[in-house]
């Protein structure tokens, strides 16, 4: 490893994580909406009254996928340790990834109801239900074991501490990027001008052809062995993080997941809903979509967006070396604004709570990533993307959209489908839950900063295996 990185290996970060944010955010953001339209869409009241609600679907959908990501982790990200072959992991992965996110345009009542023989509505709603979670939960398994098993990992390995706030930095960037990217088509997928069919098809398409190139883009780096390094049988190595004496020698490596963790709790109370509360709520309460388009409204998104990108780039510029100065206010910027959102629905209300909440999970999110590459023991990057996953998918997305789930179930609010069928639909009231867990992400901060996150760990942190 060398303290420069090859503009080769820049690319392929930024490719390989460009791609992945598609596959990511695709699964993350529309699955959603595809459950709200095209599966409960057209339910009739018989269907509803005999189903799980929607919101819970989604709730449900999220916590099983996340459970399928962390174990899917655990076992293939020390497996490519084993076998010290992340490219194949990478690439195979990306191609499968991209097949399973096709295969979603192909889901729907009428064609579950002809496999599995069934004939009452309700049962046909909740078996596709079904299909929709086991499928998310498949793509899961494709997505874990080449981006958060392998391409995590990859990206440790081939960096220097002193890079990886920048590298975590352009992570953030593009990942942004292809939340937009996703964005921009889905939402004609999502206003019904784009069949999901062709939505999913198309983004599947293009990861798969992602991690074909990888086969023949992609190098693993000769990754060297600390001295005081035992070979460890498989089964050890997947508990290696879990030892109390791994914990007791690495504790801001903990204390930075832990607090990572809350964060990404807080938004995940609201983000499997973010679209379908502003299809069914925002745009609504606002006088429908034309009316979001007013000159206004318009100026304020565009200096709402410039502001984000000045800011994040300012506290980044001199958050790298100084990370102790910008966490907490961070958090307590990002709390801030989540109170704001959940005052009220209006379009000026949302742009102005939106600009803290961006600007402090960014520098959240990058600062505590980065850290936690510092505190992986050196030659250990693999075995512990599982414990990494637990703190920062598993335990967010249990626990964080049952929350959600059950602010939105008691604001009662719904919306009538096209069969003047009520469904529950996300209510302001998730933002005011996500604001109190965010302000519980000051405590493991708090120790984390008196233990000290601009260092970086000595090797002797690390417990032989």
């Amino acid at each position: 490893m060398t303290e420069k990185l090859s503009k080769r290996n820049w690319f392929l970060i930024t490719l390989f994580c460009f791609m992945g944010g598609i596959a990511w955010n695709t699964e993350n953001m529309y699955f959603n909406t595809f459950l709200y339209n095209s599966v409960y869409g057209d339910a009739s009241q018989a269907a509803m009254a005999g189903a799980m609600a929607p919101t819970t679907a989604v709730s449900r959908m999220v916590a099983l996928s996340a459970v399928a990501a962390v174990l899917t982790t655990f076992i293939m990200g020390n497996l490519s340790d084993k076998l010290k072959n992340r490219r194949l992991f990478i690439s195979v992965g990306y191609m499968l990834w991209g097949v399973v996110t096709a295969m979603f345009g192909f889901i729907s009542k009428e064609a579950t109801a002809k496999l599995l023989h069934l004939s009452g509505e309700a049962a046909i709603l909740t078996a596709t239900v079904w299909v929709v979670i086991l499928m998310d939960i498949v793509m899961t398994f494709m997505g874990s074991t080449s981006n958060d098993a392998a391409f995590q990992a990859w990206v440790t390995d081939i960096t220097h501490p002193k890079q990886r706030a920048l590298v975590e930095t352009l992570l953030s960037v593009v990942g942004t990027v292809s939340a937009v990217a996703v964005t921009g088509v889905g939402t004609f997928a999502q206003a019904g001008k784009l069949s999901y069919r062709a939505f999913f098809a198309g983004l599947g398409i293009v990861v798969t052809i992602c991690g074909l190139a990888g086969l023949f883009l992609l190098k693993d780096p000769p990754r060297t062995v600390p001295k005081n390094e035992t070979k460890t049988d498989y089964l050890s190595s997947l508990v290696y993080g879990f030892r109390p004496s791994v914990i007791k020698n690495n504790p801001r490596l903990y204390l930075a997941l832990s607090a990572l963790g809350l964060s990404i709790v807080s938004f995940q109370v609201f983000f499997p809903y973010l679209l379908v509360y502003l299809q069914y709520v925002v745009i609504p309460d606002n006088g429908g979509a034309q009316n979001l388009l007013r000159p206004g409204v318009i100026v304020t998104a565009v200096i709402v967006i410039a502001l984000i990108i000045v800011s994040v780039v300012l506290m980044l510029k001199y958050s790298g070396e100084h990370k102790a100065l910008f966490l907490a206010p961070s958090a307590v910027l990002v709390t801030a604004g989540l109170f704001l959102l959940s005052t009220s629905s209006g379009i000026y209300v949302i742009l102005i709570g939106v600009l803290p909440v961006v600007i402090g999970n960014a520098i959240i999110n990058i600062l505590l990533g980065a850290a936690i590459k510092d505190f992986i023991p050196a030659g250990k990057a693999g075995m512990f993307q599982g414990i990494r996953m637990i703190f920062v998918v598993l335990i967010p997305m249990v626990v964080g959209p049952v929350l959600g789930d059950l602010a939105c179930r008691n604001a009662a609010a719904t919306y009538p489908n096209e069969f003047g069928v009520e469904t529950i639909v996300p209510a302001k009231d998730m933002f005011l839950v996500a604001a109190v867990v965010c302000a519980l992400v000051l405590i493991p901060m708090f120790f984390l900063l008196k233990k000290g996150v601009d260092t970086a760990p000595e090797q002797t942190e690390a417990e032989s295996a």
